[in-house]
């Protein structure tokens, strides 16, 4: 075909190309901070390690965050959705009754956390550990999501004291902290000794006593 009608030379060819847009690694490189921030921690994890695990250049990274904890944060948010999710599996399953369902949620954790060898745990419980004395920005990113994360959980108990499933000596908000904050707590020692036994004594033991229906 003769140049003009319809033939590109590679000039042309180039310019086009140039003006395409790139791909983007970010997606990947959050994928990859995930992971290498369970193994290695918010301040363990290098820049390095992270575009090294997701294959991208190191100048990517810098090109879609501006600093570590600017993508920690991003990391934080996405892992978050993922939690958002699992909440909804369990406590919006209207086939069971709202107490099955607290229960059920922290049957679809211990299982997440025995599919990984119970040596990866929350991510939102060891950013708080870790980042929130030293990261004003995820310190208050951290408070934001446990405010979240309780709702539907308070919901949840406050449906089963209505119902007369769990005792109204407290606050369904209060109960829903108490159930955040200690299974956070079994989860640790969980990490520690490397077996569910932690996560099944707090289970016992939270809905025997605090959960327990009312005679």
């Amino acid at each position: 075909m003769a140049r003009g009608q319809g033939a590109l030379d590679n000039n042309t060819y180039v310019r086009i190309i140039a003006r395409m847009p790139k791909p983007s690694l970010k997606d990947a490189i959050l994928d990859a901070g995930l992971k290498v921030m369970f193994r290695t921690g918010y301040h363990g994890t290098s820049v390095r390690d992270v575009t090294a695990a997701a294959g991208a250049p190191q100048g990517s990274f810098t090109n879609h965050f501006r600093s570590k904890e600017a993508f920690a944060y991003e990391v934080l948010d996405r892992y978050f959705d993922v939690t958002r999710g699992l909440v909804a599996e369990a406590l919006e399953d209207n086939s069971l009754t709202p107490r099955a369902r607290l229960r059920r949620y922290l049957d679809i954790i211990t299982g997440r956390l025995q599919a990984d060898g119970y040596g990866r745990g929350c991510l939102i419980g060891d950013l708080s550990l870790e980042a929130a004395g030293s990261s004003e920005l995820l310190r208050t990113r951290l408070a934001e999501i446990f405010a979240e994360w309780r709702l539907p959980f308070a919901a949840c108990i406050a449906e089963a004291q209505t119902r007369g499933e769990v005792a109204a000596d407290f606050a369904s908000e209060e109960l829903a902290d108490f159930l955040l904050a200690s299974w956070q707590g079994a989860i640790l020692r969980m990490k520690v000794d490397r077996n569910p036994s932690a996560l099944e004594r707090f289970k016992t033991i939270a809905f025997q006593t605090v959960f327990k229906e009312p005679t």
